[in-house]
């Protein structure tokens, strides 16, 4: 059985459209909307709305670790746009799920990034979609569990969770032979990010999980730039599936 599995696709429609062929099952562990662009500071929601010079100071501010002056700075901007943010961004938001549901490969199974809305992406699934978040899917005879968001940070993104929410979520999903989640284990090689030069946050409740329940795989994405792309812990091999967005191609696994 060929799995392609995609994580961090922030708006990569092109590539998103051929990322399933060849394969038997395709998952997308989420992250589908680009918000700002940490590579091309043009790019993104933030640019469109406010412009590149801004986008660039706010990156900055985020950057230095000025996560006060970042919010201020942000909040000013918001509070200027006619209606308040909100609308503005949904506009934003639902154009960009248009175009990534209509170029994600069908079959299709999918869990929320952190910075997903998944109060949208019922109005966008096409047929042969299938979102698990907390649950279980077989696929090929094998248990596959599903953790979708991420955990509080200072960056607050659409779809953070506190930690016993998430917990739950992984507890629920229980003893599986592949764990697919959208961050990490909170294991350090794992989530630093060499080019932003910073911790994510991971997963204490996944890496309990490797310990108690030995799965084959954990897949994850979230970490765009890892020191670490992979890892063994025990018998369970972890992996970063990528940063697709940059990448342009789905990780492989073959089982």
């Amino acid at each position: 059985m060929r799995i392609h599995v995609v994580s961090d696709v922030h708006g990569n429609a092109e590539d998103l459209r051929r990322a399933g062929e060849g394969a038997d099952v395709f998952i997308c562990l989420g992250d589908l909307i680009l918000f700002i662009d940490y590579a091309d500071h043009g790019q993104g929601i933030f640019a469109e709305l406010f412009g590149r010079e801004n986008a660039d100071r706010l990156i900055a501010l985020r950057t230095e670790k000025r996560f006060e002056e970042a919010r201020e700075f942000s909040r000013r901007l918001w509070n200027s746009l006619e209606g308040g943010a909100w609308p503005h961004i949904e506009r934003s938001v639902r154009r960009q799920y248009a175009e990534l549901f209509a170029a994600m490969p069908s079959p299709a199974y999918l869990t929320y990034g952190n910075v997903d809305v998944p109060a949208m992406w019922g109005d966008y699934l096409r047929e042969g979609h299938r979102v698990l978040d907390g649950e279980v899917a077989e696929i090929g005879g094998l248990r596959f569990g599903f953790v979708g968001g991420g955990l509080r940070t200072v960056y607050r993104t659409p779809y953070e969770l506190d930690e016993e929410e998430y917990a739950a979520k992984v507890a629920a999903v229980g003893e599986v032979d592949v764990l697919c989640c959208h961050i990490p284990p909170a294991v350090p090689e794992l989530l630093y990010d060499t080019v932003a030069r910073r911790f994510e946050r991971g997963s204490e409740a996944v890496l309990d999980a490797i310990h108690r329940t030995r799965p084959r795989y954990v897949l994850f994405g979230h970490v765009h730039q890892p020191l670490a792309k992979r890892m063994r812990i025990g018998r369970t091999e972890c992996v970063n599936v990528g940063h697709f967005r940059a990448s342009g191609a789905p990780y492989v696994l073959e089982l």
